[in-house]
């Protein structure tokens, strides 16, 4: 009895040692402000970690410089790879070994549903090159048309047999794990092929399209990190502490610069600029089209003077007028979105973290986590880069190339003819009306 209440006495006064303490801190006014401890400014072991980041970095980026030297395809390539890591490490998450040992094959459920939405996803899209590919007079051609043709069909019956295999799996006292797993697949889904897809997209439109805008977000997360580091006072927002305004605002003016002259830089090569149609490998080279031409624009006529003339790297002027690619100007739009709206990607991934407890999605990347938490902001920059060049920059008529590609791959030997016919019948018709 005198030990138990010896312990109850030691108890108590712990519990008021731990209260005073608590009262004491939240007593004490931060002199940074809200978060201002977990701020970069403040970290003690900052210069450590940057050089560690910056390593990471070096050997990232001339991986990456590598994989777009060697074109489409490889790049492509390294898109689906990232894709597969991702989805592992979302995976990853959520599993719990002692469930899954009660449900063997369960985690292979998973991968089936990821890599039947890789086949819609990526088959719709390489459809029109694989058939730009085949030779017409091979047997290949018809296997391959065949697949295209129902491509469609084959993969709902695919997800079809992934859902009824889940269906045959349910076992009694794992229903909520189970139906949690099932949601957190298609969730997997749809934020990694409903926005990393479109990176797919942008690529065979030209590397230039895949190239802006992702090194727009790199410029900005490379610019915020470092204005952060030197500069940063006042936190941003609550899920990232370590985000600053300093950080934000100065990351935005280096973005939206960095988007004019990297459009200039970039836009110079023609087998960055030049779509890709087919699925080889060779280097391209056509007409860069006047988007990629420098255009003349008259200057004020009070900024105008006969005896001046000056030329720089990104435009030239002769204080009359001044030359641009006109896609420098829609590389301004893409900087704006690079950094004022992409950087909340990387906040709804600092959301799910909190919300699983954990720092990084993965280790994979020494000094920057996992492949997901460097590509939270590129998957909806991605997204945004496709709508843009389709709604403002490509134009609204079908090319000639895709018209025939339909004519000779949808009609007969003798609907072509009498398109022929007609097309010919009406071309001499509208030269009379012009006599």
């Amino acid at each position: 009895m005198q030990r138990e209440n010896t312990m109850n006495i030691l108890q108590r006064n712990h519990s008021g040692r731990v209260r005073h303490r608590r009262h004491s801190t939240e007593a004490t006014p931060d002199i940074n402000g809200p978060g201002g401890a977990n701020l970069l400014v403040n970290d003690q072991n900052k210069y450590k970690s940057m050089f560690v980041r910056a390593r990471s970095s070096l050997w990232m980026l001339l991986g990456f410089s590598l994989v777009v030297y060697m074109g489409h395809l490889y790049i492509c390539g390294l898109i689906v790879g990232i894709q597969i890591f991702m989805a592992r490490e979302l995976f990853n998450l959520r599993k719990q070994a002692n469930e899954d040992r009660q449900l063997p094959g369960f985690r292979l459920l998973n991968w089936y549903f990821f890599f039947t939405a890789m086949l819609f996803a990526y088959g719709r899209f390489v459809s029109q090159q694989l058939v730009n590919t085949v030779a017409s007079d091979k047997p290949l051609y018809q296997v391959v048309n065949g697949l295209i043709k129902y491509q469609m069909f084959i993969c709902y019956f695919l997800y079809i047999a992934g859902f009824m295999w889940f269906i045959l799996t349910l076992k009694k006292r794992r229903y909520k794990y189970q139906f949690g797993q099932y949601a957190w697949t298609h969730m997997i889904l749809l934020l990694v092929f409903a926005q990393s897809s479109f990176t797919v997209a942008n690529i065979f439109e030209g590397i230039f399209w895949f190239l802006l805008p992702a090194s727009l977000i790199v410029v900005n997360d490379v610019a915020a990190y470092f204005f952060g580091f030197f500069f940063g006072r006042t936190p941003l927002i609550k899920l990232s502490p370590k985000k600053t305004w300093e950080g934000f605002i100065g990351a935005s003016f280096a973005t939206i610069l960095s988007a004019f002259m990297l459009a200039n830089i970039l836009g110079s090569f023609q087998w960055l600029t030049c779509p890709r149609k087919d699925l080889s490998t060779g280097w391209l080279h056509c007409d860069p089209g006047p988007l990629f031409k420098p255009k003349s624009y008259p200057l004020p006529g009070w900024l105008t003077t006969d005896n001046a003339c000056s030329s720089f790297h990104f435009f030239q002027f002769s204080w009359k007028e001044f030359s641009v690619m006109p896609v420098q100007w829609h590389a301004l739009a893409l900087g704006l979105f690079a950094s004022i709206i992409a950087p909340f990607g990387g906040f709804f991934a600092s959301g799910l973290k909190r919300s699983f407890k954990i720092k990084d999605f993965g280790d994979t990347i020494p000094g920057h986590g996992g492949f997901t938490d460097r590509m939270d902001c590129q998957m909806m920059m991605a997204v945004f880069a496709y709508i843009y060049h389709q709604s403002f920059v490509v134009s609204q008529g079908f090319p000639v190339e895709m018209i025939l590609d339909q004519i000779l791959n949808h009609l007969t030997d003798e609907e072509q003819h009498d398109l022929h016919f007609l097309l010919g019948r009406i071309l001499h018709e509208r030269q009379l009306e012009q006599q």
